[in-house]
């Protein structure tokens, strides 16, 4: 029977079933939900634990001699089969039907296998392992990049810390999907947290010795206005492997910030109400920066920049023509003050 990956935890607490298929692709997610089971059967007192892998040369024998060995040294116990591949031999495939049709006693088996293929669960040994009743079928699905997000943020909470939109938008941006590189970055963010709140300079603290910190450093140079720096900092961040999208994000979000800014100081607003209003959590170092780039130009500009980044976007996705590198390169140049001719009003 099938089992929502949601649903494990609360599952796990009552009776266990006699087998469990963790299947996916995502190694994080599929670890996490077989260390859910192991530590179910470790609660309710199953002490052994004997694990097979079954490459091409596997003996399937040796499973079924251990389901029916009876145990020395505890009277329930844990079997744990690990499949690299989802299709079987004829073997292996009748082997896993027979057992889950008349598991062992006192016996859980967890089996670990990647995502089913699209016709699997149409034959008689997939669907043995998804709808029998003897089985707890849980597929788990690879985390979407619109899902990346919502995922961070309910780590977050899980790890006692909350953290703004934009903390959370740079987390999913830098991990780059990779849901492994994002829990060790939140392991790293609740060791420096003094009140379990997480803000963009909070990240920026954690990557600080990273390669990453070089994102941060362009937003420096490009703010100070050091337009040879600026194309040195874009250099290193090309050659380390760092892509577009990652400094993309960076420079536009630093955009909307200059343009909003910009715009309140035109109608009126005092440029230190602008930030206590708008930018409370703004460190008092980036504040002068800021003061210097609104300089270079009118609000309106700040827009057409904007529009500038949303064309890059379009290139990075391949829906414009140009390079996205060589675009970067020169809205870069224009927001450090560099004398490039501008779109026309």
């Amino acid at each position: 029977m099938k089992l929502a990956n949601a649903q494990l935890a609360k599952h796990l607490q009552g009776n266990l079933a006699p087998v469990y298929i963790v299947s996916g692709n995502d190694h994080l997610l599929c670890q996490e939900a077989a260390d859910a089971i192991r530590t179910a059967t470790r609660q309710q007192g199953f002490d052994e634990r004997q694990v097979f892998s079954a490459d091409n040369s596997f003996d399937w024998g040796l499973l079924l001699q251990a389901s029916a060995n009876i145990s020395m040294f505890s009277k329930k116990r844990m079997l744990e089969l690990r499949l690299p591949i989802n299709k079987l031999s004829e073997k292996g495939m009748a082997v896993l039907m027979e057992y889950c049709s008349r598991p062992a006693k006192e016996t859980l088996l967890l089996i670990r296998l990647p995502k089913l293929d699209g016709g699997t669960p149409k034959t008689k040994w997939g669907k043995t392992l998804i709808e029998s009743p003897q089985t707890r079928f849980i597929q788990i699905w690879p985390v979407s990049n619109n899902q990346l997000p919502q995922w961070i943020r309910q780590r977050l909470l899980q790890s006692g810390l909350s953290a703004t939109q934009d903390a959370i938008e740079l987390i999913a941006t830098l991990v780059e999907g990779n849901l492994l590189a994002a829990t060790q970055e939140i392991e790293k963010l609740k060791l420096i947290s003094e009140d379990g709140k997480i803000t963009v300079e909070t990240v920026r603290s954690v990557v600080a010795n990273s390669a990453r910190f070089d994102l941060f450093r362009l937003i420096d140079v490009i703010l100070k206005g050091e337009p040879v720096r600026v194309l040195r900092v874009l250099e290193g961040l090309r050659d380390t492997g760092v892509e577009p999208p990652i400094i993309l994000w960076i420079l536009t979000r630093e955009l909307r910030i200059l343009a909003d800014i910009a715009f309140k100081y035109y109608y009126g607003t005092p440029l230190s109400k602008c930030f206590s209003q708008a930018y409370p959590q703004m460190l008092n170092t980036h504040k002068p920066l800021i003061s210097k780039a609104l300089q270079r130009y009118p609000a309106q500009s700040w827009m057409r920049l904007l529009l500038d980044a949303q064309r890059i976007d379009a290139q990075i996705k391949g829906l414009a023509l140009g390079s996205p590198w060589i675009s970067l390169s020169r809205l870069s140049l224009l927001m450090s003050g560099q004398n490039l001719i501008l779109p026309p009003e």
